[in-house]
């Protein structure tokens, strides 16, 4: 039976003279007095190969492994921010909560000759804002079921018009002319003096429907004109 294994054959110096021997599949080469052993080449080949699969997968699974920590990490630090933050991420901020919402059950619906009703949740102080003022005002937009539309609160700033010029729909115009300073106010608006052609919903947000009812809860933050008058008067 022929030998499987394979040899290594060295050249010796100039002469070319070749001295080679096999020893159980391992091939030997002694040159000038010194013996090099050498694996069979295609073992050698294979096994390299397989080291370097192997060192390959186990990087893989450590980047793996390091990822999947990462992304753990990030989902345990977001849940502590929302935490952190007071308020679920789905609730959003209101001039009216749930105590004062408990509140408004007792406090008598005034309805003007237009079909607007609103509940005074605070009174203010000082004149009524007349047409045409400017005036500074923080206000929630509701549909009839509670959700939220529009807030200047999630803007974080106020919003500044000129009241009983037509810059936002009736229902608010008329119901801010009756307020006061300070004052803060729920609006109950019918279809007739809300949005004649409705609001597209967006992600978060319902849709309105052309002259359907809206809520809007609304606090006269100043009158800047007004205020100015009334320190010179003084």
């Amino acid at each position: 039976m022929a030998s499987s294994s394979s040899t290594l054959l060295l050249p010796l110096g100039s002469s070319g003279k070749r001295i080679s021997a096999n020893y159980q599949g391992i091939s030997c080469a002694k040159v000038r007095g010194v013996l090099v052993r050498c694996s069979n080449s295609e073992l050698t080949v294979k096994a390299a190969r397989s080291r370097g699969y192997m060192d390959q997968f186990c990087l893989t699974k450590r980047r793996d492994m390091i990822g999947l920590l990462l992304g753990v990490s990030s989902l345990v630090i977001d849940s502590f921010e929302a935490e952190g933050a007071g308020l679920p991420p789905e609730e959003k901020p209101r001039l009216c909560d749930g105590s004062c919402e408990k509140e408004l059950e007792n406090i008598p619906t005034v309805t003007t000759e237009s079909g607007l009703q609103y509940k005074d949740i605070k009174v203010g102080q000082g004149p009524s804002p007349p047409v045409g003022f400017q005036v500074a005002a923080n206000y929630v937009a509701m549909v009839p079921s509670g959700q939220v539309f529009d807030s200047s609160l999630e803007k974080g700033q106020v919003y500044i018009f000129r009241v009983g010029s037509g810059q936002v729909i009736k229902g608010l115009d008329e119901g801010i002319l009756s307020m006061k300073i300070g004052g803060k106010r729920r609006l109950y608006i019918p279809g007739s003096l809300a949005f004649p052609k409705g609001l597209n919903s967006a992600p978060g947000r319902p849709r309105v429907a052309p002259s359907s009812p809206v809520i809007f809860d609304v606090s006269l933050e100043y009158v800047p004109g007004l205020e100015i008058e009334e320190i010179e008067e003084e």
